[in-house]
This record gives structure tokens, sequence and C-alpha cells, in this order.
């Protein structure tokens, strides 16, 4: 898929922001079966960037009273765990039925069910109806194993979200846009829910070859709930279409109108360099996206697996930066691979992404000029590597990339025992026992600009601000934007 990373936006509301009480709302989060701790900042962001919301969090809901709700105007449910106890879900209750909001994302949909969620390959294990019924109501829909069809995904894919052609205050306006998330399919729906957008399921990822729910709004008593099924991770939420479109639910929720925009406006400059940034195959932080927040010069899409090196990035990328971990690339994905760095535009490609493609030697050998051996190979022992190591790096030469940022220390991740050409130019290198010397280079290929940065394995060198300087000076140069 291709998405715009989210610090490339910022929603403009259509009222001052001064003029205007902002809407109190409150997420409750704290336990999830997806990763809550990457997805509720996010959301929180998401809202209070609009200068419409201010928003607090509550990471154990068990507990809150009627009192606590009283100064929130809507209740977001980043949340998928145990009950909260009959006083907290009355609260709850009580809170929306008498005029308040209520907005659900992603696994919410199947909280309460009081059963294991999800099994192995995420197929559903016994799900039924949440054993607190009126949160079903309240969410005008429930996920049940029985009876069949049952409720549940496919694989994770690229689809198209389209919005109903009834004009409700939260789809008015709001383009179909694409997202690569789960399609959730087969929910039993209450009386009275109003679907406002779909998506459809292609059998080709078992899907129900029907156009299912993705976004609904309920009634319930005088109060008002947003329901959308997306949102798996950090990179999902990162689409702008689902950022405005929660925005916009979530000002319905507790307003009943909606003054939001349903287009956000772009921050990167019109000359921004286009970055794909490929993921897949290998966990990581959702920090990673982070890296590239406040670059008004770099327009930011990310691609991942099985959908990157697709013909489109011949004509729409100005730099690809990896972060992936794939063996494997289809011959037709390589001959676009190819002809991209062929044609002269730059890569960048980043820590793990050095074990890419060991089946294609031109990649490796005369392209990236490095490989991360996983197992014995070219008359060498497999590599080895260590978390959590305290390094010194140190800038060696004089180079647009490394200028100005001086020797730093870093918690990261160590290669040693990598296959690496002769034909490198370092970057950077470090003395510690676990390393390999060189950490950064420039490859060898001439026919465009590449670069290698061992670093970047978590939060904590995401967060390091040589390392983000690092990224950024490096996709530049390789989209020749750096003096030499």
């Amino acid at each position: 898929m291709r998405k715009s990373l989210s610090f490339t936006f910022l929603f403009v509301a259509a009222l001052a922001a001064s003029a205007a009480e902002p809407v109190r709302a409150v997420i409750f989060s704290g336990h999830n079966n997806h990763d809550w701790r990457t997805t509720t900042p996010l959301l929180r962001d998401i809202l209070q960037k609009t200068g419409r919301f201010d928003v607090r969090v509550i990471e154990e809901p068990a507990g809150v009273t009627a009192a606590t709700l009283a100064g929130f105007d809507v209740i977001v449910l980043d949340y998928q765990g145990p009950r909260w106890g009959a006083a907290t879900e009355r609260a709850v209750q009580e809170f929306v039925k008498n005029g308040k909001g209520l907005v659900a994302v992603h696994a919410a949909s199947y909280a309460f069910g009081g059963l294991p969620v999800l099994g192995d390959g995420h197929k559903p294990t016994g799900l039924r109806e949440p054993v607190w019924k009126d949160y079903g109501d309240m969410l005008g829909a429930v996920w049940v194993a029985d009876p069949k069809p049952a409720t549940g995904h496919g694989p994770r894919h690229l689809f198209t979200v389209q919005p109903a052609a009834s004009a409700h205050p939260v789809t008015k306006g709001l383009e179909p846009f694409k997202i690569h998330d789960e399609l959730y399919r087969n929910f039993r729906f209450r009386p009275g829910v109003n679907v406002i957008a779909t998506a459809f399921d292609d059998p080709k990822y078992q899907g129900t070859g029907k156009n299912e729910p993705v976004l609904w709004t309920v009634n319930y008593g005088k109060g008002r709930v947003f329901h959308t099924i997306l949102g798996h991770d950090v990179a999902a939420m990162q689409t702008p279409g689902f950022q405005a479109s929660l925005a916009r639910g979530a000002e319905w929720a507790a307003t009943g109108t909606v003054a939001l925009p349903p287009k956000p406006a772009p921050l990167f400059a019109k000359d921004a360099v286009e970055v794909e940034l490929i993921s897949g195959g290998h966990d990581h932080d959702g920090t990673l996206y982070d890296v590239f927040e406040g670059r008004p010069d770099l327009h930011v899409i990310v691609n991942p697996h099985p959908d990157a090196f697709r013909n489109r990035v011949l004509k729409e990328t100005d730099v690809i930066v990896l972060y992936d971990s794939v063996q494997e690339l289809p011959e037709a994905r390589k001959a676009v691979a190819k002809e991209f760095l062929e044609s002269g535009k730059g890569m960048v490609v980043l820590h793990h992404a050095i074990v890419d493609f060991a089946d294609w030697p031109w990649w490796w050998q005369e392209v990236v000029g490095g490989r991360y051996l996983l197992k014995p190979d070219l008359g060498m022992p497999a590599s080895t590597y260590k978390h959590d190591q305290e390094m010194l790096v140190s800038v060696t030469g004089k180079h647009p990339i490394t200028d100005g940022i001086g020797e730093f220390y870093i918690s990261d991740e160590t290669y040693k025992g990598m296959w690496r050409s002769p034909k490198i130019t370092p970057l950077l290198t470090t003395k510690h026992e676990l390393n390999d010397p060189v950490i950064a280079w420039i490859a060898p290929y001439r026919k465009s600009r590449v670069v290698y940065i061992q670093l970047g394995h978590d939060r904590l060198s995401h967060q390091h601000p040589a390392f983000r300087t690092l990224v950024h000076r490096a996709i530049l140069w390789a989209a020749g934007r750096l003096p030499e």
C-alpha cells in the first residue's frame, strides 16, 4: 500500500480553536491484544493536532465512575481486555445514553467476549457476543464465532475505503482512501446501525466477495457512537483517511456536528523529496515513523511488502528507504527495483534490511555492498548480533551526510561477521568488540546513490538525534539534494 505518514499532515479546523470550547476526550487504553503503547499516543496526537480536542488517557478504566467522566464529551476506546466491573460499565453506559459520545477503534470491536480473542494465524477461537450485552448494543454490532459465518478477517492487505453516498456529517466530502489494514467481515448488526463507509472484501484475501462495513454510527439513547474497524497499528493509523475519519467521527460523537475538514492540509514543501519507506518481514517499533517527523522537505509514503516495488515506484518516488527483512523477491519486482536504481534514483538501507534478497547476488554485492549472513556462506560463518549495546560511533572521512555530526554514543544492536564489499566508502565506524568496525557506508553502485546505515534497531536509536539527522541527510544526499 501507499500512505502518507501522519507527520506530513495536520488537520485545519474549520473554526478557530480559540473561539470554541475544546471537545474533551478521554481514551481508555492499557489492555489490548494490539500494541496499545504505540497506538494510544498516536490516537491522542491525531485528535489534539486538530486543535479541536483536549485529550486525556486512562490506562486502567476499571474504577472509573460517573464523576470521573462528568467533565468529558467523548470516550475513545483503544481497548480490548478484561471487564471493568459493574460500576464502571454502568457509568460508561449512562454517559452515552445521556447524550455524550463513544468511539470504538479496531480491536474494541470484540472486547468483553469472555473468551480468548484470536488464536494463531488470526483465526477466531470461540468468540461470542460480549458478556456485557449493553456493550454490543452501544457499538451496534458484535463479533461471533457461531452461528457461521464467523466474524474475522483475512490476511492484512491494501483495500479502498468507500464512503457511502448518504451525506452523513462524518463522511460528507471525505474521498475514498486506500489503507493497508485488516478488513473485518461478518459482524452481526443490531437494528438502527448506519453504515457510512464500506470496503470490498476481495476473495483473493479469503474475503466474502462483498462490500463489508468499515465505518458506522449508532444512536444510543441521547448519545452517539462512531465505530471504525480500522487502525490495527501505527502504520495503519498513519493513513490520512484514517486520521480524518477518526477525528471527524470523534467530533460528531461528542457534539452531533462536524466542523473539521474532510481533507488534511499538506505541510510538506512542494519540492519535497518523494520517499517510499518499505517495511515488512521484521517486527519494529512504531517509533520508526517518528524518525521522519518534522521534515517538510520529505514526503514519505509507507509501502510494506508484499506491495513494495511495483511499477508506480518508477515515476512517483525519488528515494527508497528500506527497513525490511525479506529473503526473496518475485522476478517482476526485481525488475522494477533494478530499473529504479539504473535510472539514477537513490536508496537508503537501514539496519536489518542488510539481510535482504540473499538469492540475488547483484543486489548485495554490487548495489548495497554488504550482507548479513543468516547462515554460513561465502566461506564465512553466520553473522552474529547482540541487542542493547552501548556503542561509541565515530565519523570517518568527510562527507555531506556526516558533516557536522561528530562522535556520539548510542544504544543499538551490534552486527558482527557481515560480508562487505571492498569497494564501499566508510562513513561511520565503531570499536565495539561485538560489532564490525564499519557501521555505515556509501555503497559501490555508481548508477545511483546508495547508503547503508546499520543503526536503527528500536526506539532508543529511533529517538536519538544523531540517528535522525543521519537518516534525513542520507535521504537528501541519495536524492541529489546535498552538495558534495
